[in-house]
């Protein structure tokens, strides 16, 4: 792929999941994914606007023989990638299904069972895919530094697991992460670094995340600042406005990657608080397409699937991970 140098790269990506998490249940088994017959309905993205989808697909997803042919489509008619995205609470092997309540942080399980967990995810993927899947993503934001091993010695190449502007109790801190992609330690068998390519958020002002965390102690107090202080252009977090400030706040920053995501049963009726009937499906769906149709026509942009960002990344000049604390 032809690509040069100047314009801002847009990665738009899914998390492609099973029903039920917006009403917090984590269901082992018995999961739902009639949502992502409906992600066709996004393949003009590709075709007639030129931003490629990056299908972050959880095993729930993976192993449904429907959705799998939903997948194969996005793949061989659209230019979709299918990327990794971990539920480890709905991955095999299980050791107890867990119905109600928040599962336990990645970083709290048995490692061994963590990592075959992955493993298992990865699998499915390369039997669909026919090739192994490079790019991933943990469900619920919940890598931390001693998990992303894990990653690289399964052969993923590229991360986009931090959320800047996010700090979790009980979790990862991803609060001063920057908003730009960069190189993390590890690598794969073969050598292959680690790029970490987070969602893009933004503060308003550069000095008030530093200075946020420094001020307060109190992890939901600190994790608030998510809602009032940052701009995004993820279209389930922010209006129309918002969206196309972050998009020209982040070019004019010199942002060289705008990484968008949201989750697939957002689109579908019912399937999360914001979408609780046809009407508001289709009106999300309208919000997107304007969405993307603006940034096509008034910022100079190259719409990128994850593993083509990572192909490019070592022309990039990213930087390693810069200082300072946290988890990203």
């Amino acid at each position: 792929m032809n690509i040069t140098p100047s314009p801002m790269r847009v990665v738009v990506s899914l998390d492609v999941e099973e029903e039920g998490l917006f009403s917090g249940r984590y269901a082992a088994d018995g999961c739902g994914v009639r949502n992502v017959a409906l992600l066709e309905r996004l393949a003009p993205l590709s075709d007639e606007l030129g931003f490629p989808l990056t299908l972050f697909c959880a095993h729930t997803v993976l192993t449904d023989t429907a959705a799998c042919r939903v997948l194969e489509r996005l793949r061989d008619r659209h230019g979709a990638e299918i990327a990794a995205h971990l539920h480890h609470w709905s991955t095999p092997p299980l050791d107890g299904p867990v119905v109600s309540g928040e599962p336990p942080r990645t970083h709290t399980l048995p490692r061994d069972l963590l990592r075959r967990r992955l493993a298992t995810l990865l699998e499915a993927g390369r039997v669909f895919n026919g090739a192994p899947l490079t790019s991933f993503r943990m469900g619920r934001w919940d890598l931390k530094n001693s998990v992303r091993p894990l990653l690289a010695e399964q052969g993923v190449t590229l991360d986009s697991s931090v959320c800047p502007l996010r700090q979790h109790a009980g979790g990862p801190d991803h609060f001063l992460a920057p908003a730009d992609p960069y190189w993390v330690d590890g690598a794969t068998p073969d050598g292959t670094p680690l790029l970490e390519a987070p969602i893009t958020q933004l503060p308003l002002l550069r000095p008030l995340p530093a200075l946020w965390r420094a001020l307060v102690r109190d992890i939901p107090r600190r994790d608030a600042f998510h809602f009032w202080g940052a701009l995004s252009a993820n279209p389930f977090w922010h209006g129309p406005r918002v969206m196309r400030a972050a998009a020209r706040l982040h070019h004019a920053r010199g942002g060289k990657v705008l990484s968008i995501f949201w989750h697939s049963s957002e689109l579908m009726p019912g399937g999360s608080p914001q979408t609780p009937d046809q009407r508001a499906a289709d009106a999300h769906y309208e919000k997107i397409f304007a969405f993307f149709r603006w940034l096509r026509d008034h910022l100079p942009t190259q719409g990128v699937t994850a593993a083509e960002l990572r192909a490019e990344a070592p022309r990039m000049a990213f930087p390693h991970r810069p200082d300072g604390p946290g988890d990203w």
